[in-house]
């Protein structure tokens, strides 16, 4: 049995920034879930709140994002692997890499124009409280450039093996 290959520097940052998506991912949907709880209660019993269905929309898309990176980061992703399933492993290989160099380039663009709608929103006030839309379309660049990260740490260890996949 071989001895496992200690992880690259990018894959301990891959690691670590992971760690933290996958905390505020729980934070997020918990978060959600309290204000979705608290909304109910206040219109049952109190005033409906003005500002918890925009929050919980907005919890919904951060945890969205957030879960997306993380599905990437465990390959926990849909894929269609039939036709990789058929191709000799040297083709498999490079097919793989082609795949995740098409993603980098799919999130490049992703955390490029959000970080271009992030500046050209700061100044529009979400609808229900007196904060930045800026700071709610911060989550395409930041998750934008984790998916990347962890893909490039996909890359980097599909390079490093010797044997095929």
């Amino acid at each position: 049995m071989d001895s496992p290959r200690p992880r690259s520097l990018l894959g301990n940052v891959s690691e670590k920034v992971n760690t933290v998506c996958e905390a505020g991912l729980f934070l997020t949907l918990t978060l959600m879930t309290l204000v979705t709880i608290l909304q109910i209660v206040c219109r049952m019993w109190f005033r409906a709140l003005t500002w918890s269905e925009e929050v919980t929309c907005f919890f919904l898309v951060f945890a969205s994002f957030l879960g997306a990176s993380v599905a990437f980061k465990r390959g926990a992703n849909i894929a269609v692997t039939f036709l990789l399933n058929v191709l000799p492993k040297p083709l498999k290989k490079a097919a793989l890499i082609s795949i995740e160099l098409l993603g980098i380039v799919f999130f490049s663009v992703t955390a490029w124009y959000g970080a271009m709608l992030c500046y050209q929103e700061r100044m529009q006030m979400a609808s229900s409280m007196p904060v930045s839309m800026g700071w709610f379309y911060l989550v395409f660049p930041l998750t934008g450039a984790v998916t990347i990260l962890h893909l490039a740490s996909h890359v980097e260890d599909l390079l490093r093996r010797s044997e095929c996949v």
